[in-house]
């Protein structure tokens, strides 16, 4: 069997694949809360505890980092991930890393189209490059280039680059940004959970009023989360406006990525916080900012822009990258 992994800031999703004619099957899934662990291999010793079938003939796991001569430093855990680890672990040789994001976009490539959400009314389906953002724990970014034949991942760091306002909010929340990394303020920093929560801060100290209820929950649970649910459904003012800055921020950043690379065969928005705020991405907010390009709104104009609802793209990419270079199970 292969084993598939998808190794984020937040949980570690492990599963055992195998291939049966054109079907692909899932044998065995575990999902692990990172913070609960102090390393990966700490993670990958409980997944070959709790499944029943033990025995790996490949592996390729997706990581939230940038991957260096074959291993990771990931970004958000301070984890080492080394293939020569996982190789003793596994008891095998066939195994490989890369970035989580360029999982995420070899998944996205192989979904079926019943898999998305189209944002743009006005896009035109041609085959080319295709691009993949991923708002969640952190921002990923990769590229899939098409040569006329086939599809090439690249992976980036894209979500680090240097935040760029738009207007005056998003400059005071810049400076805001500031106060707290000095050094550097990427579109991670706003365009995350963690991101998410920073923008709420702002607007509370900005002068939105603030609900008990809602500051009681944002300390009781995932403050992200209870910001987004209480946003989509409009139960509270600031965490709306805080949505809403953060999907037009999340366009603008989509926007310079189509610029990049002119995706044509379309933007892709994977990860775990799009498919939870889809009716506010559905609203004005994504694409007009999407398409405030100037002279090249025309251009974007055409551009599929689809929303991801399989939460998995990343561990199929994963699998389908191990296939392709270890061969079937």
């Amino acid at each position: 069997m292969i084993l598939a992994g998808d190794i984020g800031g937040t949980k570690t999703v492990l599963a055992l694949f195998k291939s049966e004619g054109n079907e692909l099957l899932c044998a065995q899934k575990q999902t692990y809360r990172c913070a609960e662990f102090q390393s990966f291999s700490q993670i990958l010793t409980r997944f070959l505890q709790d499944i029943s079938q033990p025995l790996v003939s490949a592996a390729c796991l997706g990581v939230a980092g940038p991957i260096v001569n074959g291993d990771c430093y990931a970004t958000n855990l301070k984890w080492n991930i080394t293939c020569h680890e996982i190789s003793n672990i596994l008891a095998t040789t066939n195994v490989c890393l890369i970035n989580d994001l360029e999982a995420a976009a070899l998944g996205v490539v192989s979904l079926p189209e019943d898999s998305f959400i189209e944002l743009n009314p006005d896009a035109e389906q041609v085959q080319g490059h295709v691009a993949v953002l991923a708002a969640g724990t952190g921002l990923g970014e990769a590229i899939m280039c098409w040569d006329g034949q086939n599809f090439h991942p690249i992976a980036t760091e894209g979500g680090h680059t240097d935040f760029a306002p738009n207007n005056e909010q998003e400059l005071a929340l810049l400076n805001f940004l500031r106060l707290k990394h000095p050094e550097h303020v990427s579109y991670e920093r706003v365009v995350s959970g963690e991101g998410l929560q920073n923008i709420y801060q702002f607007l509370k100290q900005s002068g939105f009023v603030t609900s008990q209820q809602i500051e009681d929950a944002l300390r009781a649970g995932d403050p992200s989360a209870v910001i987004g649910e209480a946003g989509v459904s409009g139960s509270d003012a600031l965490c709306q406006e805080a949505l809403a800055v953060f999907c037009r921020i999340y366009g603008a950043e989509a926007g310079n990525l189509a610029l990049k690379c002119l995706p044509y065969g379309g933007i892709y928005l994977a990860g775990g916080i799009a498919p939870k705020i889809l009716s506010m991405l559905q609203k004005d907010y994504f694409m007009q900012s999407f398409l405030n390009k100037g002279r090249y709104h025309d251009i974007l104009k055409k551009m599929p822009v689809r929303v991801c609802l399989n939460q998995e793209a990343g561990l199929i990419g994963a699998y389908e990258k191990a296939l392709g270079m270890f061969g079937p199970d």
